[in-house]
């Protein structure tokens, strides 16, 4: 009796599918975040006849042959790259990415991470880090006696001190890209970081190489379309209790073969 073990299948792959859409959901008001969507793959066949096999002496075919599919399994998980809608802060220093870019951080091991969260704060020693508290690259001091930060589209960042007009420049922000973001391998906090499957990350300034510019004073909320997701939701719990009549259909039949007398 294959379907049972086909349904159960099924049954899975309807779970890690809302198990994906809790996540989304999850994270509708998390800074930066792309929603994520399962992808699924059929099982091998088993060829209980082969299409294309000889059937007479006079070489007759088989047009199709008989072809029994085992279920389905997940495949991929991938990360939607979609822009997400920008929400004004008036922060100094919440700057939004309008492009495909990465800000690059330094881990406490030393090793860079990702991230499109641009909620960036100040340390007690004046460093710009994230809200963890992890550097960005490159590093970036304000001094104590700034009265006011000014971060360009091309990521420039100023500082504005009393008394005086012209303004210091203090560094200069960059954005990474890289050949294939999908690939890249989440850590939690909105980090990121690379694979041999997302190619090796490239640094550029702002505004070139379609990696984007920066908008100072706004953050990229999450790309999360809630009535997609509920959509979704409900396809898959239907999903599932489908999956799961058919092995209380097979239970039933297994059930009457035994009870043959």
């Amino acid at each position: 009796m294959r379907a049972l073990s086909i349904a159960a299948t099924g049954m899975l792959a309807q779970q890690t599918q809302v198990e994906v859409i809790s996540n989304n959901l999850a994270n509708m008001s998390t800074t930066g975040y792309n929603a994520r969507r399962a992808e699924f793959s059929d099982l091998h066949y088993q060829q209980v006849a082969r299409p294309g096999a000889i059937t007479a002496a006079d070489g007759t075919v088989l047009p199709t042959g008989v072809q029994i599919g085992l279920g389905v399994r997940p495949s991929a998980v991938t990360t939607e790259l979609s822009q997400g809608s920008l929400s004004q802060t008036g922060g100094d220093l919440d700057i939004a990415i309008e492009g495909n870019g990465y800000i690059e951080v330094e881990l406490p091991s030393g090793v860079s991470a990702y991230t499109r969260d641009g909620g960036l704060k100040r340390s007690a020693d004046g460093q710009v880090v994230t809200s963890d508290g992890f550097a960005v690259v490159p590093d970036i001091t304000i001094p104590d006696d700034a009265r006011s930060i000014s971060i360009t589209a091309d990521g420039e960042v100023y500082a504005y001190f009393q008394d005086e007009v012209q303004a210091q420049l203090l560094g200069q922000l960059t954005l990474t890209g890289f050949s294939n973001p999908k690939g890249l391998e989440a850590i939690g906090s909105n980090m990121f970081v690379e694979t041999p499957a997302s190619g090796a990350p490239v640094v550029e300034l702002p505004g070139t190489n379609g990696l984007g510019t920066l908008r100072q004073g706004y953050l990229e909320d999450s790309s999360v379309d809630s009535v997609a997701e509920i959509t979704e939701l409900i396809e898959a719990q239907r999903g599932y209790e489908m999956n799961s009549k058919v092995i209380t259909a097979a239970d039933q039949m297994l059930a009457a073969t035994t009870q043959i007398r």
